[in-house]
């Protein structure tokens, strides 16, 4: 009977996979919204009158108000008022930021006076992009915010049990939608008349779904909650015995074993993510291929990563070698990114192309996967959400400035050598940190090189 009552909710493994299920899918349709222009760059510069620089300044915006300190705001939300209400925030801002992108770029909003005076002032930038940025602004900050709110939920959830593999398989669901976005993309605009905003409009109703969605995780949590309390346990929500403090960010920034693993983040996902963004345009012109057939190309790049994953979880959760993986996944993109400056305009092939792009996604896998399980055991719980908003908030700096340094180097320079030798710099700096993070983790035990399961 007492082992009826001390049974949890996340022991249930129906429940604790419902909640994966619920979260990751509005992972999915972020991912979705956040590359949907991607594949449809060539459009957006001679329908909107953008340029390289422009987009790579559109680029940026997702993440200039994270870097400004909403993250750090972000993170003290997250631990003072919990998963709950942070999750459903997050989903909103996405929601309103997609709202206010889509009328930026609408036909409808070039027709007004408003569009006519924001084109008025720093002309370099087209009132539509002004718009669409803004509406970026506040979908990254809700976007950022539920992906450290994921973070905490499934380490909420899964504690002591299969973490590594539902972070993994949270991302590959995550990065599904990429893929699925580099093929949609093109074909909904194609079918509306090479529309920008029927792609957009598309994405924007699946956010909607992802909201609903945490709506209901949020009732499932609330159960959790009640019955950990009921047991003499802590939620980890407000009023927790162990509440969160202003003050306790100072441990967290005192940390050497944070710094190691923000400063490894920045670097690497600063060779991913502003790549994503004008990958399909680097295929369009290395290749000579229209701009739906290299977005189709790219859309292989999470397919590895994407089948990978879950395997590479099971296996942190049950051998460990977290720090190892980590170097691993570094060597392989900078091989990657060095091929895509020189070996692939070399020998421009389709072939050639796919199998870089693949092995990229490969890296994508080892790094996340050992990554982000790796924070619960260098942070306290307590702080944890705290941690994840400042990891991403360092990142965020990087993924802030590189859109931008890499669309002036590729509007100045005329092709994409400098910024792919750039992408492939930031690998060897992040190997660099992979390496100082495994010597740490030898000399004072963190354990990321044992199994999460024990």
């Amino acid at each position: 009977m007492s082992e009826k009552l001390n049974k949890l909710m996340n022991d249930n493994p129906i429940a604790r996979w419902s909640v994966l299920i619920l979260v990751a899918s509005m992972m999915f349709f972020a991912y979705m919204f956040v590359d949907v222009m991607s594949p449809l760059k060539s459009l957006v510069e001679s329908g909107l009158g953008w340029n390289s620089d422009v987009f790579g300044k559109y680029a940026a915006s997702e993440y200039i108000v994270n870097v400004c300190g909403f993250l750090i705001i972000a993170g003290v939300i997250l631990d003072k008022l919990g998963v709950r209400f942070s999750g459903v925030l997050s989903a909103a801002l996405m929601v309103v930021g997609a709202g206010i992108k889509f009328i930026g770029v609408s036909d409808w909003f070039q027709t007004t006076a408003f569009c006519g005076w924001l084109g008025s002032w720093w002309v370099s930038m087209p009132a539509s992009a002004k718009m669409a940025s803004l509406g970026f602004m506040i979908f990254g900050c809700g976007c950022e915010m539920e992906g450290t709110n994921v973070s905490k939920i499934l380490a909420k959830w899964f504690k002591g049990k299969e973490m590594a593999l539902a972070m993994g398989l949270e991302m590959a669901i995550a990065r599904l939608g990429v893929f699925a976005v580099m093929w949609i993309a093109p074909i909904i605009s194609a079918k509306a008349g090479n529309t920008i905003t029927a792609p957009l409009g598309f994405c924007g109703a699946l956010l909607c779904i992802g909201l609903i969605n945490f709506i209901i995780f949020g009732v499932l949590d609330r159960k959790f909650d009640a019955q950990l309390k009921s047991q003499g346990l802590d939620a980890g929500e407000e009023g927790s015995e162990e509440e969160f403090h202003i003050s306790d960010l100072g441990a967290i920034f005192k940390s050497k074993m944070f710094w190691i693993v923000a400063l490894l983040g920045v670097l690497y996902y600063s060779a991913i993510f502003p790549f994503q963004r004008y990958a399909t345009n680097y295929l369009e012109e290395t290749l000579l291929i229209d701009a739906a057939s290299a977005a189709r190309l790219f859309s292989c790049f999470p397919i590895l990563a994407m089948v990978l994953t879950p395997f590479l979880g099971i296996f942190l959760d049950r051998v460990g070698k977290g720090a190892t993986m980590l170097m691993a996944g570094s060597l392989i993109m900078i091989a990657c990114h060095l091929s895509f400056a020189f070996l692939l305009p070399a020998f421009p092939s389709k072939g050639l192309a796919l199998a870089l792009v693949v092995t990229l996604g490969v890296s994508f896998s080892l790094v996340p996967a050992a990554l982000w399980p790796a924070v619960p055991k260098i942070i306290d719980e307590k702080i944890l959400g705290s941690a994840y908003c400042l990891i991403f908030w360092v990142q965020n700096i990087g993924l802030c400035t590189v859109p931008m340094l890499i669309g002036s180097l590729r509007e100045n320079t005329g092709s994409y050598l400098v910024p792919t030798i750039v992408f492939s710099s930031f690998g060897v700096l992040a190997f660099f940190f992979s390496l100082l993070l495994k010597a740490e983790d030898r000399k004072k035990g963190y354990g990321l090189e044992e199994p999460n399961i024990k």
